[in-house]
Formats: structure tokens, C-alpha cells, sequence
């Protein structure tokens, strides 16, 4: 029907506007106190740039994307995420050119074909943020940092933070190798999806969903027991300097997240009464990005938050407040002159940064005052034919029923 949006897809009415726009701007406060620039990316790319980026044989690419042909007989992709898109513009634009550690945050929409379910949706909003240019496990640390803060700055509770190594190029094939010897001895027991990761992605079995619980998922082969040392160094210095920060942590061995690109550390921040949708952050570090995608090999660190999960989280534990905006006055007027007195008046208050409401469907005065009670106002500024020939409005308190008349130059006063 036209009438309906597409599934999977959500209006964001006036009355919730309202929690989107204040989590908007906790967020640019954040970053700005860890010293995050904004970035704005176009909503779609080039299909080889996720391909590239993301990797073939992982679900997002293999099922989950949107991609269509253009006119042009060029292949677009409506972006799943934004880490391949920000790096492409880092790219691009140069941004590495001054050297050093570029610190970029952004806000969005990403577009997943996936089952739609609360918290997960077909088009959903994430806050990132990537650090470019830094292999110093401190900048992991901070990148953790901001989110946990964020989340808990916010009022969340029941917040918990867990961290892992997924290794990188030198040690991750060993640790490849094992799992699909363990896992194929475990073949039968397997879902479909995990008997296609076998041979392209055996760590995604780790955190499947289906398969997670099984009892011989306990004894697969850890990661930590195939790390080169420089994974292992770096590792224990992501623990080091969170503990400095006083931040309680898990190591979770099944934790890999869904992206090929990620080397090093991986990190979730999990709300827990959320359930299977418990994850409200997630990122890592992806040192082999920039280069897959046509730079020079150059270390990165990122994450991603999902905003509808977050807000989902905050409505649970009443942390959103009612920011309805009542006008500060409603114009109430009788006659066709003081209704062009009426207008005027409204359009200079406005100018003058008072929120001013007014009847459009010339109704009587009765209904007009109860027009002007029904909106919240705390003033109706009335305007009749002795108001017009004595340049003058009567001003009524709605919640006391009190009024005056007073010359029009002192409205402004008087609302103020």
C-alpha cells in the first residue's frame, strides 16, 4: 500500500523528533571533548568498495546489501556501514596529509535487507567514530573509552564492556587452520550458514546465534592460544591502559565481530535486558583497510552505535524526558483587519525568537481561545476591532485567567 512505508523502514514523528536531536547533540559533545571532527558521507558508493572493504563472504555483503544497477550500468550499493565509506574519503580528500592521527566522528543511515525486528531494522541510524593514522593501543583505548562514556553519560546502566583480539595477517591463519579442523569434526552439528563459513569465514561460527549455545562450542580452539607476539603485546596494553581509565572489562574469545577488515582488538558494549539485540556498540581495530581499499597501509580504529538500540535502552530505564516545546503564545483574533494585525504581530515575535502560534481556519473567537488552552500556550495575545483602532493587545494569562491591555510595542516585554 502507499500508505505504508517499506518494511523494515520507520517514520521519526515530531513527538520522538525530539530524543533524536538531544542524543545528537550529547553525541557532537562527546566527541568534541575527545577531540572528533564531523563527517558527512553520501548514502551510497560503488558496490566494490564494500566488497573490497567489508568482505566477500561475510553476510553483510553475501545477503544483506542493497545494490541496484544505475543508469550509468554502474553498480551502487546503499551503504551498509560507514567505516569503508569514511576511509574512502579519507582517501580521497587527503586527509592524511598533514600527518598524524585524523580523529573523525558521523551520524546516519545504513540500509541492511535483514529480518526487521525491534532494534534492528532495514534502514537504521549509527554514531561512529574512526581514529586514522595511530598503531598505539592507547588510541584503541580512547576509541573504547568514547563510547563506553557516551553510553554511560547518558544514564545507562547494566552496561558491559567486552574485549578481544582477532589477531592479524601473520597469526590469524593459524588460528583459521585450527578452527575449521575443530569445527569439521563438528560438521553434522552445524547450521547451514556455519557449514557455508567452514571454508570462507570459520571465526564467524563463533558468534553465531544458532550454534552458540551447542555444547561442543565450548571447546573450540582461543585465539589467544595462536597470537604472534606483537598481537599479544598489543593486546595487554588495551587492558593496561583501560584499567588505568578504571573501566571494568570482559575478555569474550567468541567475540569477533562481523567484518572481515578487523585486526587487533575487537570490543562490544552489550545492554544486556536488550537480549539477542543486546550489542548498542561495537568496533575494533582494521589496520588492513585503508590498504585493500587503495592506500597506503595505514593503522585504524573505530566503532559503530546503533541509535535506535540506544534509544530502546533509554526508554526502558525512563531515561527519556518529555521535550515537548509549548508555544509561548497563541493569537487569538476577530476580523479581517485583526487578523492582518494578528499576523503581523506573530511574524515580528518570531523575529524576535518567541514561539507564536495562531488560528488559520477562521474559527470563532470561543473556539479560538479553546484552540489557544488546547496548545499549551501560556498567553493568548487577543486582538479585536478596539485593539486595532487603539494599537493595543490584550494579553490573558491562560493559566490564571488574568489579562491587560498594553500597547503593542510592549508585548515583548511583557512576554519576556
Amino acid at each position: 500500500m502507499l500508505t505504508n512505508a517499506p518494511r523494515g523502514t520507520k517514520d521519526i514523528l515530531p513527538d520522538k523528533v525530539g530524543e533524536w536531536v538531544k542524543l545528537e547533540k550529547n553525541i557532537r559533545e562527546i566527541c568534541g571533548r575527545f577531540g572528533y571532527e564531523e563527517i558527512r558521507t553520501p548514502i551510497f558508493e560503488h558496490t566494490e568498495l564494500f566488497q573490497r572493504g567489508i568482505g566477500e563472504g561475510t553476510d553483510v555483503v553475501d545477503k544483506e546489501m542493497y545494490t541496484f544497477t544505475d543508469r550509468g550500468d554502474r553498480s551502487i550499493t546503499l551503504r551498509p556501514e560507514n567505516t569503508a565509506s569514511v576511509v574512502r574519503a579519507y582517501l580521497q580528500n587527503k586527509l592524511y596529509a598533514n600527518g598524524g592521527l585524523v580523529k573523525l566522528f558521523y551520524t546516519g543511515s545504513m540500509f541492511r535487507y535483514d529480518r526487521p525486528q525491534a532494534g534492528r531494522l532495514r534502514e537504521f541510524h549509527q554514531f561512529g567514530v574512526e581514529a586514522l593514522g595511530e598503531k598505539n593501543p592507547a588510541v584503541d583505548a580512547e576509541v573504547i573509552l568514547l563510547a563506553y562514556n557516551f553510553l554511560t553519560g547518558l544514564g545507562l546502566k547494566e552496561l558491559e564492556l567486552k574485549i578481544n583480539t582477532v589477531g592479524c595477517p601473520n597469526c590469524r591463519p593459524v588460528y583459521r587452520q585450527k578452527l575449521k579442523e575443530y569445527f569439521g569434526e563438528h560438521t553434522d552439528e552445524l547450521c547451514g550458514d556455519c557449514r557455508s563459513r567452514l571454508e570462507k569465514n570459520p571465526m564467524r561460527i563463533l558468534d553465531c546465534k544458532v550454534d552458540g549455545g551447542k555444547e561442543f562450542m565450548e571447546d573450540a580452539p582461543k585465539i589467544k592460544d595462536c597470537l604472534c607476539d606483537d598481537c599479544r603485546e598489543h593486546f595487554d596494553k588495551v587492558q593496561d591502559f583501560l584499567r588505568a581509565a578504571g573501566v571494568s572489562f570482559e575478555i569474550d574469545n567468541k567475540l569477533v565481530r562481523g567484518l572481515d577488515y578487523y585486526t587487533k582488538t575487537a570490543f562490544e558494549i552489550r545492554y544486556t535486558p536488550l537480549g539477542a539485540q543486546s550489542a548498542v556498540a561495537g568496533g575494533g581495530r582494521y589496520d588492513g583497510l585503508i590498504e585493500e581499499i587503495g592506500g597506503a597501509p595505514t593503522p585504524a580504529v573505530g566503532f559503530a552505535a546503533g541509535i535506535e538500540r540506544i534509544l530502546i535502552a533509554l526508554e526502558s530505564q525512563n531515561l527519556i524526558e518529555n521535550d515537548s516545546k509549548n508555544p509561548d503564545a497563541f493569537i487569538v483574533t476577530g476580523g479581517d483587519e485583526a487578523e492582518i494585525h494578528g499576523f503581523k504581530l506573530m511574524n515580528d515575535l518570531r523575529l524576535k525568537g518567541f514561539s507564536i502560534s495562531a488560528d488559520f481556519a477562521g474559527r470563532s473567537f470561543k473556539a479560538q481561545m479553546k484552540q489557544a488552552a488546547k496548545s499549551g500556550a501560556k498567553f493568548a495575545l487577543i486582538i479585536g476591532e478596539d485593539e486595532v483602532s487603539s494599537s493595543t493587545v490584550t494579553v490573558k494569562n491562560l493559566e490564571t485567567s488574568e489579562q491587560k491591555n498594553i500597547p503593542v510595542a510592549e508585548v515583548e516585554n511583557c512576554l519576556r
